[in-house]
Parts: C-alpha cells; sequence; structure tokens
C-alpha cells in the first residue's frame, strides 16, 4: 500500500508518500517521495486577507504536480490539509473549490485543534514519562500541548507564527497569551521537557550540536538563532546555504521555540522530525486497517 500526505502551511506546501513495509509482526511507513515548495501563502493572507491571483495559479499548478506524482505512484489513499494562511483568507474556500474542480485534490481547511491532533498522534510516539510541553511553530499559528505521562492535558492554539512575524502582523496580545497560557498550566513542581516539531526547529537541530541523536540544549539552540540573526538574508542562503524561505523565518521561528521554553523552564528540546504529514500519514494507514477488519 501507498499514501499521500499534502500539507499546505502558511510558509511551504510539502507532499510525503510513503509505502508500508511489514517486518516481522512490525508495521513502519517508508518515505518513497518528498516534494516541497515555497508557496508562501502567508506573505498574501496576513497583508492582503486574501491569496492573491497569482498565488492561486502557483497552488494550481503544484497541486496538479503532486496529483500527476500521486498517479504515477499508484497511491491508495491520500489526505490533503491547510492550516493557518488557507483558514483566515477570505477567498480561502474559493480557491479550495478551483483547485479540486482542476486537480481532482479535495483539501480539508483544518483548524489548530484539528492540525494538534494530527501532529499529536506522532510526536506522542517519541515521549517517555514525565511532564512535556509540545511546540509546533508554523508560518502563521504555534501550537501548544502539554503531556504527563504520554497523555495530553491540555492544549492551544496561538495566531503567532514564523511568516505572521515576519510580516510585522502579530497581535500585540499574542506573545502575553502564550506566556501566560504555559504559566497558568505548567506543572513547576515537576521537571519539564521540550519537544519541538515543524522545518524551522529541524533546521536550528540540524545545525547545532546535539546532547543526543534527537534531544539539544536550550542555550544550544539560543547560540545557533543568536549565530544565524548576524547574517544578512543574503548570507544565510550563500554563506549558510538556506533555502531563500527558510533563511528569513528561521530567527522569528527561533525567538517561539526559546521564549515557551524558557516560559515553561525547560532546558531541554526533542526534535522527532515528525510533523503535520506524518500524523495524515498515519491516519490514513489506520483508516486502511479498519477498512481491512470490517
Amino acid at each position: 500500500m501507498k499514501f499521500a500526505a499534502i500539507d499546505i502551511g502558511s510558509n511551504g506546501a510539502r507532499m510525503q508518500i510513503s509505502s508500508v513495509l511489514q517486518d516481522e509482526g512490525i508495521t513502519r511507513l517508508k518515505k518513497v517521495e518528498y516534494v516541497r515548495f515555497p508557496l508562501r501563502l502567508g506573505h498574501d493572507v496576513f497583508t492582503q486577507g486574501r491569496i492573491s491571483a497569482m498565488s492561486e495559479d502557483r497552488m494550481m499548478k503544484l497541486m496538479l504536480a503532486y496529483q500527476l506524482l500521486m498517479e504515477l505512484h499508484e497511491v491508495d489513499d491520500y489526505m490533503a490539509c491547510s492550516t493557518s494562511a488557507m483558514r483566515e483568507a477570505e477567498n480561502g474556500p474559493e480557491v479550495r473549490e478551483h483547485i479540486e474542480q482542476r486537480t481532482g485534490i479535495h483539501i480539508q481547511i483544518i483548524d489548530g485543534q484539528r492540525e494538534a491532533e494530527l501532529v499529536n498522534n506522532v510526536v506522542v510516539k517519541s515521549l517517555d514519562e514525565g511532564q512535556y510541553i509540545h511546540i509546533d511553530v508554523g508560518g502563521g499559528s504555534t501550537e501548544l500541548n502539554l503531556y504527563k505521562d504520554r497523555k495530553k492535558i491540555i492544549a492551544k492554539s496561538f495566531k503567532l507564527g514564523s511568516v505572521r512575524l515576519l510580516e510585522g502582523k502579530e497581535s500585540k496580545t499574542a506573545w502575553p497569551k502564550i506566556q501566560e497560557w504555559i504559566k497558568a498550566n505548567v506543572d513547576y513542581s515537576q521537571p519539564i521537557q521540550a519537544v519541538g516539531t515543524g522545518g524551522n526547529i529541524n533546521k536550528l537541530f540540524d545545525l547545532s550540536s546535539k546532547l543526543s541523536e534527537s534531544s539539544a540544549s536550550l542555550q544550544e539552540i539560543i547560540r545557533m538563532r543568536d549565530y544565524i540573526a548576524q547574517f544578512t538574508l543574503e548570507e544565510r542562503i550563500n554563506k549558510l546555504q538556506l533555502n531563500p524561505d527558510r533563511a528569513d523565518v528561521i530567527v522569528p521561528a527561533g525567538d517561539i521555540y526559546t521564549s515557551a521554553m524558557k516560559w515553561a523552564g525547560a532546558e531541554v528540546i526533542h526534535v522527532p522530525d515528525v510533523g503535520l504529514k506524518d500524523g495524515m500519514l498515519q491516519l490514513l494507514y489506520d483508516r486502511a486497517m479498519r477498512k481491512k477488519k470490517v
């Protein structure tokens, strides 16, 4: 079996196709195709309130390419979700309808709670016993989730993201709201660790000195964020070899991760390299298994 997940974010859009492998009773999803494109829908939506004709055209072409790739790989099932930018765009439903008419791809415009649920389904597998704060930073929103002993206690979505910060379109109350929520819900009598998901924390982690294969200290993430901030945008692209759509948002994203960690009292962050697309793939697999049992 093969499944495809399409994640249309505020900064980039990505598609992953995975095949199901089974070995000695263990099932895993193996990536066979991954394509990411910097659509930057948030640039339109957070400044103008709608998706421009140019961005819609680029999105249409990308979905046509994704549709062809799914055909070539003979995908059994797929799921396509769009997040903050498209759900805030006044013409989001109209753009979605145009794309479905032309490509056959049905895009679900999901809210922050649903986005968090899908991500959490795969994040929870990387947790041990104890208290964790899961920080998921996108282009337009940040999802925070608190776990105790692998059970989610509480979650909240905030309109604060890397592209929104870059465009200077964040609410003046966004930062205080995040700080207040963390302070109201973290149990400061117990140790806490952070879990980070999203492309920017993955890149910061890759560039950092690590405590283990999947963890780094807060101070190391701050050091790497400050190091990147020294360079101009052009230098980040040419000297640090960051993609243009990563080079401009990685510093504001780093501010969100490190601020949340400081407020929570987390000195270590685990970066399992999973995200919304992985949650969608897991859902597709679970759905296929339920159908088989019927």
